[in-house]
């Protein structure tokens, strides 16, 4: 009679493969997106807090962000605008954002962040419209701003910030409204 009984010493090495496996699955798609785009926006997402669920949408392990709304991307899926304008939205800024290359318009106006205008966001070459006016900003505007030559609209009104607006954002050619 052949019996169809395996030892516990030849199932073990299966029984730890699936949870383990299980573990290092979970771990790698909560970590690693294939997105650098989508990583800057997930990073925001995690200082958020979202009490009418505009962000819920925001899935890190989406090959990239262009499906989440509020968000717009090129036809090459590059993030060129972030419109969480008037959306109930808490929380502070992330450095990350300056990683999105592409963006053109960051649009965060009439909410509750606070906190400090990260200094990256000079990083953004793109941009032509940044509104964070109707917020809890505090600090000093960044002269980091100063190096978005495309930007058109600067709109900070409304917020805590202290200091003088820097005089290197005079040199900005394109800018209609400050």
């Amino acid at each position: 009679m052949i019996s169809s009984f395996s030892s516990p010493t030849s199932m073990a090495p299966q029984h730890l493969l699936s949870p383990l496996l299980l573990l290092l699955l979970l771990y790698v798609s909560f970590t690693i997106s294939t997105n650098p785009e989508g990583n800057a926006l997930h990073a925001l997402r995690v200082r958020l807090s979202d009490p009418t669920n505009v962000l819920q949408s925001w899935d890190p392990t989406l090959v990239n962000p262009c499906t989440w709304f509020h968000v717009t991307c090129d036809s090459n899926n590059h993030v060129i605008r972030l419109d969480l304008g008037n959306s109930n939205i808490t929380g502070t800024l992330s450095s990350e954002l300056g990683e999105l290359q592409h963006l053109q318009y960051l649009e965060l106006y009439r909410n509750n962040i606070k906190g400090r205008i990260p200094k990256e966001l000079g990083k953004l070459k793109s941009l032509v419209s940044m509104d964070l006016y109707e917020n809890n900003f505090e600090g000093e505007i960044p002269k980091s701003l100063s190096k978005l030559k495309s930007l058109k609209f600067l709109r900070l009104n409304n917020n805590r910030l202290t200091g003088s607006i820097p005089r290197e954002l005079t040199k900005l050619s394109n800018l209609k409204v400050l």
